[in-house]
C-alpha cells in the first residue's frame, strides 16, 4: 500500500486559484474562490465538494458484518441494506484511531468510508483486527472518486442529471448503482459534513471530471460553485461535527467528545469496549463544550480556556462563525465548567477573553 499514490481526479482544481493542501499526493483545494463565499453558497444553495482524497475498504464474506463490528463502537446489526452507519473506532484504551461511514451494501457486503489522512493507517487497524474472521478487505481508495453537492438546493440540482428519484433516498440511507449524466454510479448517498441536506456520489476515478463539470453546469443558475476544504471546515464547524486531529483523536474518547450516542455498549464486544465501560462507570474527567467569545476576539485551536486565570482547556476548532457572526470555538474543559451558561475565557495571544458556554450544535438547519 505505502507504493500506491491518488493522484488528482481533476488537476483543473488548479485554474480556480486560492491555496492548495496535499492528501498524500492527493492535490486539494483549501479554496476556489473565497471560504466565505463557498460557505455562504452551501448555506443559501449548494457547493460542490471534490472529496475523492477520503479512503473506501470494501468488506466482503460470511463474517464481514462481524467483523467491522469487532472493529466500530456503533452496532451494524440493526442495519438494513443501502443504510450508512457513522461509528467511531476505538484503540483498546477507548481512544479513537478514526470515525467512520459504513454502508451495507448487500447482507454479507460493506463499503467502510475513512478519513484520507488516517487511511494507510485505517487500512492496517483493519486488517489486522479482522484478521479470523470469513472475509475480503479491498482497499479500493485509489480508484474511487466522490463529489458531494451540499445545500438547500443540493436535490433539485441533482435531479436534473439522473431519472433515479432522489426524494426516495433518505437521511443516512443510499442507492447503488444510480445513473448520474449517462454514467453509472457506484452508490449515491444522503449524509453530509456541513449541516445541510446534500448528497454524495460514489463513482469511477476515470469519470468524476465527467461528473463534476455536469453537476455545476446543472447548478449554474442557482449559484452552485465549487467549494475546497476551507468551507468544508467552516460548515462542520458550525454543526459541531467532529474532525479527527481537532476534537477527536488518540487522546481522547467518543464519550469525551460527546458521540455516546454511536457507542452501543450493550454490543457484546468491540475494540475499546471495556475502557469505555469503565471510563462511565467512573464519570468523565473532561467533556467537548460550545463556547462564545463575548469580548473582543476569535478562538483558534490551541488556545487556552481559562477560568480565574487558571487554564482549565484547549479550543479544538475556533473561528469568527460565517452564518452567526459570532466568534465561536469547541474546546475540552471539566465536566464542572461545562453547564450552559458557565462563565470562562479564552486566552487570545496572552489575554483573558469573556467566553460563556452555548448550546451545541451552533447551527442547525431548517427542515
Amino acid at each position: 500500500m505505502e507504493n500506491l499514490k491518488k493522484t488528482p481526479l481533476y488537476p483543473e482544481h488548479l485554474k480556480f486559484g486560492g491555496r492548495i493542501v496535499e492528501f498524500g499526493g492527493w492535490a486539494m483545494p483549501v479554496q476556489y474562490s473565497s471560504i466565505i463565499a463557498e460557505h455562504t453558497a452551501v448555506r443559501t444553495a449548494a457547493g460542490l465538494f471534490d472529496v475523492s482524497h477520503m479512503g473506501e475498504f470494501l468488506v466482503e464474506g460470511p463474517e464481514a458484518m462481524a467483523a467491522i463490528n469487532h472493529v466500530i463502537t456503533a452496532n451494524l446489526v440493526p442495519a438494513t441494506i443501502d443504510q450508512a452507519v457513522y461509528s467511531p473506532v476505538c484503540y483498546p484504551g477507548g481512544t479513537c484511531v478514526d470515525d467512520v461511514l459504513v454502508y451495507r451494501l448487500g447482507e454479507q457486503r460493506y463499503l467502510v468510508v475513512v478519513n484520507a489522512g488516517n487511511m494507510e493507517k485505517d487500512w492496517d487497524w483493519f486488517v489486522e483486527h479482522c484478521q479470523g474472521f470469513d472475509c475480503d478487505l479491498d482497499n479500493i481508495s485509489f480508484g474511487v472518486g466522490q463529489l458531494a453537492l451540499q445545500g438547500p438546493l443540493a436535490q433539485q440540482v441533482l435531479q436534473r442529471l439522473t431519472a433515479t428519484d432522489l426524494g426516495q433516498i433518505k437521511y443516512y440511507r443510499c442507492q447503488q448503482d444510480v445513473s448520474v449524466a449517462g454514467q453509472k454510479t457506484l452508490l449515491v448517498s444522503r449524509t453530509g459534513y456541513t449541516g445541510e441536506d446534500g448528497f454524495e456520489v460514489y463513482c469511477s476515478a476515470a469519470v468524476a471530471p465527467q461528473l463534476w463539470e455536469a453537476m455545476l453546469e446543472a447548478g449554474a443558475d442557482e449559484g452552485v460553485i465549487p467549494c475546497g476544504l476551507g468551507a468544508r471546515d467552516t460548515l462542520r464547524f458550525e454543526a459541531c461535527m467532529p474532525l479527527y486531529g481537532h476534537e477527536i483523536d488518540d487522546q481522547t474518547t467518543p464519550l469525551e467528545a460527546g458521540l455516546s450516542r454511536f457507542v452501543k455498549l450493550d454490543k457484546e464486544e468491540f475494540i475499546g469496549r471495556e475502557a469505555l465501560v469503565q471510563q462511565k462507570a467512573e464519570g468523565l474527567k473532561r467533556k467537548l463544550i460550545g463556547l462564545e467569545v463575548t469580548g473582543r476576539g476569535i478562538p483558534r485551536p490551541g488556545y487556552p480556556i481559562a477560568v480565574e486565570s487558571r487554564e482549565i482547556g484547549r479550543i479544538t476548532t475556533g473561528t469568527q462563525s460565517p452564518t452567526l457572526g459570532k466568534a465561536l470555538g469547541l474546546g475540552y474543559v471539566p465536566p464542572e465548567y461545562a453547564s450552559l451558561g458557565t462563565q470562562l475565557s479564552v486566552v487570545i495571544r496572552g489575554v483573558p477573553v469573556a467566553a460563556q458556554v452555548v448550546p451545541t450544535p451552533f447551527y442547525k438547519r431548517q427542515k
